[in-house]
């Protein structure tokens, strides 16, 4: 099952993806405000992984964890993987040089609005470590603003919080 938003009243219309073919025209009508609006068939040109239905928190290929991402106001979960060094994580827009991106329709998420680094301590460890990107917004962990160069440590299952998007950390398997 797919979902659509009505440009109108962004109310979701749910419909089974199945029944058509990609490039056919849908049109549809908003049972909330009446509103007529088409869409396109197609594939996304965002990754797979950020288009599931029902995302695999544990599913990382990389081996150093994954960020999820559930937005308070939309209700869309999207698994984003981690790796080595500074992910930048921010709302997605073609040519955003994040390498973290998620799709939003948040206006408080900047694109480029805080970043988690991932190395290892001395004891071979994965070590995550957030700060805030001087968004327009800020980055609350455990509802508490980072200050401006704060970097905190984080760990597995750390909720923390940019815009109205509530963020999660899932670190691998074998660092739990």
């Amino acid at each position: 099952m797919k979902r659509v938003r009505c440009p109108k009243c962004e109310n979701y219309i749910t419909f089974d993806e199945t029944r058509y073919t990609a490039g056919q025209s849908l049109v549809f009508q908003c049972p909330d405000c009446g509103k007529e609006f088409a869409i396109r068939m197609g594939v996304s040109k965002l990754r797979d992984r950020q288009k599931d239905e029902n995302p695999d928190e544990q599913a990382d290929e990389l081996g150093c964890g994954s960020i999820v991402v559930i937005e308070n106001m939309f209700h869309y979960k999207q698994v984003i993987p981690l790796h080595m060094g500074d992910n930048v994580i921010g709302r997605y827009q073609k040519g955003n040089p994040a390498n973290c991106t998620f799709e939003t329709v948040d206006p408080s998420v900047d694109l480029n609005h805080c970043t988690v680094t991932v190395n290892r301590d001395k004891q071979g460890q994965f070590k995550y470590t957030l700060k805030d990107n001087n968004s327009n917004t800020g980055t609350f962990v455990d509802n508490i603003e980072l200050t401006p160069r704060e970097r905190r440590i984080i760990s597995d299952g750390t909720l923390f919080t940019i815009g109205a998007t509530s963020i999660i950390l899932r670190c691998t398997e074998d660092e739990k």
